[in-house]
């Protein structure tokens, strides 16, 4: 039987063993898992999601507090516009992030980091080019564009040196979607890398309706091979989303894909940045606890579990501070929902706001936990210790499990 290992995923003069591991922000995907990928001969994400929030926590910069003291006198003002970052620490953060990691890395795989387009800043234009630049300044491999058709980004990078150099790539979930992008992409001369195929059962955000049920991975992936097939595309395709066995991963491989992106499955690694009492809620999760719902403020379905603090809570719009999903106008959907609120319980100490959240503050304290569907199925690949709790993992093992298992087998810990 074949091995993911007896595959190589070939980029330019890259040969690499074709296990990508998924950007997952804020810092879930943290610079350490990312390095062990890159250690292991493939390739790694990191997530430029609130990328000054991750340099603070990471580098002791102070960019997240002087801006919420620098627009500290609009706090109990809804109207947001005025609210706009500093594209020359939104810069320094981003370089720091890419630039030290870049720094550690050891190995011949590769470093990427995941750029979601609806990080919209209040500038989304602005912001978008800062962060995608810094990334290419600080030498990142490349770069993956998420959460949105990134129908301009190629042409915010046109002009930099690096833009025919580093590996660039999108992730879609419809052929449609990649039509638009190349479409626009042939403007600048310029097709992706490789492109990302990213089904339904994917965590977080994801690039379907609430009908995402009705879609398969396999089926979307075949046929978008296809259509690069008919146009004479040598694109790379990267399964993504419910890819949770070596050999799960081997059958994408035979049909023709590139490599498989995996996630989930490096949640509970010790070199994954969600605290560990989390990663002890990933592993004790039962299919019935996932649910798939639209209280994200990006208008897309998002995935986690019912569990979540963020679910629910009421807390007053942090845009000061955060503000990553404002858009081009200063608006945020859980701004009014938060008001709806507070109109619906006047006096009230403390409002329940069902309908959205302020995903902003809650990704930032790893309190909206969004996870891939295959999440219940983690406790079969740790050991449940004599305290209750389940074994942690290194991201190593995961990593080999993936590469050399066969017969849908998992392999555990010691």
């Amino acid at each position: 039987m074949k091995r993911v290992d007896d595959f190589r995923l070939r980029l330019g003069a890259h040969e690499l063993v074709p296990i990508v591991i998924g950007g997952m922000g804020v810092d879930i995907s943290a610079a350490t898992l990312a390095l062990e990928g890159a250690r292991l001969g493939g390739i790694g994400h990191i997530s430029d999601a609130m990328v000054p929030t991750v340099s603070d926590r990471r580098f002791r910069t102070h960019f997240v507090s002087e801006k919420a003291k620098r627009y500290k006198y609009n706090a109990a003002n809804s109207d947001k516009s005025a609210v706009q970052f500093d594209l020359g620490q939104l810069a320094e953060a981003t370089r720091n992030h890419v630039g030290r990691t870049m720094e550690a890395k050891r190995g011949a795989g590769l470093i990427f980091i995941n750029c979601m387009e609806k990080l919209t800043m209040n500038a989304p234009r602005e912001t978008l080019r800062v962060r995608l630049k810094s990334a290419l300044d600080a030498g990142v491999d490349g770069i993956t564009l998420s959460a949105g058709l990134h129908l301009g980004s190629f042409a915010l990078i046109e002009d930099h040196p690096r833009f025919r150099d580093a590996k660039l790539g999108i992730i879609v979930s419809s052929l449609r979607a990649l039509q638009l992008f190349l479409r626009k992409s042939a403007r600048v001369n310029r097709l992706p890398d490789y492109v990302v195929v990213e089904g339904p059962l994917a965590g977080g955000h994801l690039g379907f309706g609430m009908d995402w049920a009705q879609y398969d991975l396999r089926s979307i992936t075949a046929e978008i091979r296809r259509h690069l097939q008919a146009e004479q595309l040598a694109i790379p395709l990267i399964p993504a989303g419910g890819i949770f066995t070596g050999s799960d991963a081997v059958s994408y491989l035979e049909a023709g894909a590139g490599a498989v992106q995996v996630a989930t499955r490096f949640t509970v690694t010790r070199e994954c940045g969600l605290p560990d009492d989390v990663k002890q809620e990933y592993f004790k999760a039962h299919e019935q606890d996932v649910e798939v719902n639209l209280i994200s403020p990006t208008g897309y379905p998002m995935r986690m579990l019912k569990g979540s603090p963020a679910i629910g809570a009421g807390i007053r719009p942090n845009c000061e501070a955060y503000g990553y999903l404002l858009d081009g106008s200063g608006n945020c959907t859980y701004i009014d929902a938060y008001n709806r609120a507070v109109a619906a319980h006047p006096g009230a100490k403390k409002v329940s706001v069902m309908d959205k959240t302020c995903l902003c503050t809650h990704m930032r304290n790893f309190d909206c936990w969004t996870c891939g569907h295959t999440v219940y199925r983690l406790k079969d690949t740790s050991v449940r210790l004599a305290d209750g709790s389940y074994q942690l993992l290194g991201a190593e093992h995961v990593f080999r499990d993936y590469q050399f298992s066969v017969d849908g087998r998992i392999a555990l810990p010691e």
